[in-house]
């Protein structure tokens, strides 16, 4: 079975460099993420607490967000938060906490994608690279540019979901995930490959994040979420997109 997934290539364009918004009180993180960071494909705002957060985030000016989830005054969650309820763009929450917990509850208020305390240059890199990747449109292999399946519309170009004609809104990692099934529809896929191809790197133990966008997507596209008609969960296997979108 071929996948109809996003190419892996890299833009170089310095001349319009990524913005980057960082969320973090701990100045020895901050220092971290510069060097992570250090390149001309990306410029940096740095803030030590979420209220600076919010008070400096407007719409359509940064790429990615990057919070730490335990700052003082406004916390990680609440930022994610409010952001969410105007926008939808990707947020990577920073954890220091060992279980899953934290991960899970940022999943559920709209973040996209985590990193856990401690965690080296080269992987924060990568998972900033992933998400910008997926937000920066690059073209699926061989997937149609728009997928309709029953009375569901996925404009992938457009980053649009219409549901009977109606708008339905995602956040930048719930439309990957459904664009995926739909491109693929009917195939079973299990949570470690969705995760390589949906999240754009390798599964590292989190198969719960992907329960967690499953759930958030019924609950935006099921008539019945807990009686799901559309993304089906195959016992023991993983997940699929119906053929019809419905059964």
């Amino acid at each position: 079975m071929r996948l109809l997934n996003r190419t892996t290539e890299r833009k170089d364009d310095t001349s319009h460099p990524r913005k980057i918004l960082v969320a973090d009180d701990d100045p020895a993180i901050l220092r971290l993420v510069e060097v992570a960071l250090s390149d001309p494909r990306y410029a940096l705002t740095t803030v030590a607490n979420g209220l600076e957060a919010l008070k400096i985030y407007k719409d359509g000016e940064f790429t990615v967000l990057i919070l730490d989830v335990m700052m003082p005054y406004v916390d990680g969650f609440t930022v994610t938060e409010r952001i969410r309820m105007r926008s939808d763009v990707p947020i990577i929450i920073v954890t220091a906490r060992d279980g899953t917990d934290d991960v899970v509850h940022g999943f559920e208020l709209g973040a996209d994608d985590y990193i856990t305390k401690p965690f080296r240059a080269a992987e924060l890199l990568a998972r900033v690279e992933a998400i910008i990747r997926r937000v920066e449109g690059y073209q699926h292999r061989k997937a149609p540019p728009i997928v309709r399946i029953g009375d569901l519309e996925i404009d992938e170009p457009r980053h649009k979901v219409l549901l009977n004609g109606e708008d339905i809104n995602l956040t930048p990692m719930e439309f990957e995930l459904l664009y995926f099934l739909a491109a693929n529809v009917g195939n079973v896929f299990d949570r470690e490959v969705l995760f390589r191809e949906v999240w754009g790197y390798e599964y590292v133990g989190q198969t719960n994040l992907v329960d967690v966008c499953v759930r958030r997507l019924r609950e935006k596209i099921e008539e019945q979420p807990s009686k799901p008609r559309r993304i089906l969960t195959v016992r023991g296997v993983g997940y699929k997109l119906a053929d019809g979108g419905m059964i």
